[in-house]
């Protein structure tokens, strides 16, 4: 428990960018499963154009159950993993799962981001803990660490710092990376599709 208490004050949430502008490539992945096998696939798109840029796909073997809240002993491995194989660089990277609006402070977002140590933003499909305001953010413990991104006829995603970003910038790329007939940013939709053809 210590561990996992000392892990959660790692994580930086404020911008380690200078400006927003100098974000130009984002990364998305995401995971698919089969038995006990993890299909992983990374995607590097232009922030600016949704250009692709690269596209990585890795099968790795599990290693840990699903664990409601432990996301990142199951994920954590393949994710790092593809990482290491991704040839271009990027700015930013987006993970399918939570950030710090996770009872610990530090969900799977979060967790990655430490390790690669670049700014990581954690985008869910669902809610993991606190509440939801009117004016969108997400509190918990009387803190907001995540915010609701609500697409009419759609599944809400739910946006929280991983590391080494704010939670207004975290909002906003998410945003401008989201298409309109969409409800996940470009990136992970993308990574999504790949994970699951892999």
């Amino acid at each position: 428990m210590n561990y996992r208490m000392n892990f959660s004050k790692k994580v930086i949430t404020h911008d380690y960018l200078n400006n927003n502008n100098n974000i130009r490539n984002v990364c998305g992945i995401d995971v698919s499963y089969k038995d006990l096998n993890a299909f992983c696939s990374a995607v590097i798109i232009n922030k600016n154009t949704l250009e692709i840029i690269e596209i990585v796909n890795e099968k790795s073997t599990i290693s840990y159950p699903y664990i409601p809240g432990l996301f990142m002993l199951r994920e954590g491995e393949p994710l790092l993993k593809i990482v290491r194989l991704l040839k271009n660089l990027f700015d930013v990277l987006l993970i399918d799962g939570h950030g710090i609006l996770h009872p610990r402070k530090c969900g799977l977002a979060s967790y990655v981001g430490i390790m690669i140590d670049k700014p990581t933003i954690g985008v869910a499909k669902n809610l993991l803990c606190g509440s939801i305001l009117e004016s969108s953010y997400v509190e918990y413990n009387k803190t907001i660490l995540g915010y609701t991104i609500k697409k009419n006829n759609r599944k809400d995603i739910y946006v929280s710092v991983g590391h080494k970003i704010s939670l207004e910038t975290s909002i906003d790329i998410v945003k401008k990376l989201t298409k309109k007939s969409e409800c996940i940013p470009e990136p992970l939709r993308i990574a999504d599709i790949y994970s699951k053809k892999h």
